[in-house]
């Protein structure tokens, strides 16, 4: 099995969601442009694109397949790039 890469800032955002009481399913393994997070809280969820804030814009950007990904998504998806941004959507998402 190939495995997706996962951006540097991951493991912190997933550690800062947990300590928050949110439940984390990692998803960066599906690819096809799914997003690398499930998260659950409040009986709902979110979608969360991990992004490595500390990279230059132009590595932020959505690959192809993402970009294609998040236009025909009909739910809750978010593009995140540290652990407080990534709280505050899944909390702005979870009410």
């Amino acid at each position: 099995m190939t495995w997706k890469r996962v951006d540097d800032n991951q493991a912190l955002i997933v550690k800062a969601l947990r300590k928050e009481g949110m439940t984390v399913q990692h998803l960066h393994a599906v690819g096809k442009g799914c997003p690398d997070l499930l998260v659950g809280f409040n009986g709902k969820n979110a979608l969360l694109e991990v992004k490595d804030g500390n990279k230059p814009p132009s590595a932020r950007e959505l690959t192809p397949d993402q970009k294609i990904w998040h236009h025909n998504w009909h739910g809750h998806k978010s593009i995140v790039t540290d652990a407080d941004s990534a709280i505050k959507e899944v909390k702005d998402a979870c009410k």
